[in-house]
């Protein structure tokens, strides 16, 4: 998969994880530039499930990364996609198309 960027979201985090943890794991893949996980470590908001961003030096490490997806880390399975930064991301259009879709067209 080509991708534009160097960073990828992790998903489904346990809450017990801490961000060392995380910088480990995805230490073996590449050199890891910035890590955040959210809430921060010292949080003392109860949550079910946390979100890591991972910035990596290579963008090869990005790929590589995505195999991480539904290995089970200490006790939930991660979900790694890659993470288009606030420059290079779009937001989608919210505009609603006017009118009936042609029959043709199947949904």
């Amino acid at each position: 998969m080509n991708c534009n960027t160097n960073v990828v979201q992790v998903t489904n985090v346990s809450p017990s994880t801490t961000s060392e943890q995380m910088r480990t794991l995805f230490g073996f893949l590449g050199t890891v530039e910035d890590l955040r996980l959210f809430p921060p470590d010292d949080s003392t908001m109860p949550v079910t499930s946390r979100v890591c961003f991972v910035r990596f030096k290579e963008q090869e490490s990005v790929g590589v990364s995505q195999h991480l997806t539904n290995t089970v880390f200490v006790d939930r399975a991660l979900i790694v996609v890659p993470y288009a930064e606030e420059g290079k991301r779009r937001a989608p259009s919210l505009k609603a198309e006017s009118g009936p879709l042609p029959a043709n067209r199947r949904l």
